[in-house]
């Protein structure tokens, strides 16, 4: 591509391990992540709206994680990588914090084109902030829910409701959080949560007894995980968050098949228009045939 507004950052594979193996390797690595290995991760971080300024350590924390388990990371605000030339070779696209209307017409055909081809989507905080008005409804319900609000950043406390995800697999039942709590509208109701926020250990939530943070889902033909987590700089360097982060990649990345776009509906200019008769203004009838 050329003309990238992005700053792109390749982490190889070869180069991962070696960075793994001056860390002891991977051994301690969760079961459930083995799938990330190999695989290419697309980090999109293009804000139209509010930007977080945790964004630069969100993409440090990505790499971080892609030289502990073995996957590339390119990072991007050029969103045109949104084509069917190039977004087949990532194994799942990381929505970091964006904001506001970010793509195009064409460039979202694209990504729904690479999720209905098994695509694996993960949207962190600000990716339901992300889209929120117009038309493309899609979006909304593959990140889960749309961004309705927040109180002033505290501390809080997280409950696990679903410890056999691998999002939340290596977290402790219930535990303390400072970070931006996200209020929701239109969640969608196909998702499955796996942590929640108890609204009496902090002031200004506005869903009462039940308010999910993150949750994950199948969507279109690929898979989706969203936490709201991720406002600030610390939450990046946080051992638990980064578990958190990359145990939802690895259910996004899934079983790294390549994409098929044969389960995705035809681009839209894939058809052409032949107009075989000029100035036809009679009346026409046409017969069925079996």
């Amino acid at each position: 591509m050329q003309n990238l507004r992005a700053r792109w950052r390749r982490y190889g594979t070869a180069l991962a391990a070696a960075a793994v193996a001056g860390l002891g390797g991977c051994s301690n690595a969760p079961s459930d992540h083995a799938n990330l290995d190999g695989a290419n991760i697309l980090v999109f971080s293009e804000t139209r709206s509010f930007r977080h300024q945790s964004i630069p350590a969100g993409i440090r924390a990505f790499e971080a994680l892609g030289a502990e388990y073995g996957f590339g990371v390119q990072a991007s605000e050029d969103s045109a990588v949104f084509n069917d030339r190039d977004l087949p070779a990532f194994d799942a696209i990381v929505f970091l914090s964006t904001t506001g209307d970010i793509l195009n017409d064409a460039e979202q055909d694209s990504m729904e084109r690479y999720i209905q081809s098994g695509g694996g989507f993960v949207g962190v905080h600000a990716a339901a902030d992300t889209e929120h008005q117009g038309d493309w409804y899609w979006y909304r319900n593959l990140v889960g829910g749309v961004f309705a609000g927040h109180p002033a950043i505290q501390e809080a406390r997280l409950n696990v409701i679903d410890n056999t995800h691998p999002s939340t697999s290596s977290l402790p039942e219930a535990f303390l959080r400072t970070d931006e709590w996200y209020d929701f509208r239109d969640l969608y109701e196909f998702r499955t949560d796996v942590l929640t926020i108890d609204e009496q250990s902090y002031e200004g939530g506005a869903h009462g007894d039940y308010h999910p943070m993150s949750w994950y889902h199948e969507y279109d033909g690929g898979r989706s995980f969203y936490t709201a987590l991720g406002h600030t700089d610390a939450a990046f360097s946080d051992p638990l968050f980064r578990q958190h982060l990359s145990g939802g990649l690895a259910y996004a990345v899934g079983d790294r098949r390549a994409r098929d776009y044969t389960r995705a509906r035809p681009e839209h200019d894939r058809f052409v228009r032949d107009r075989l008769v000029d100035g036809l203004d009679e009346p026409v009838a046409f017969d069925l045939l079996p």
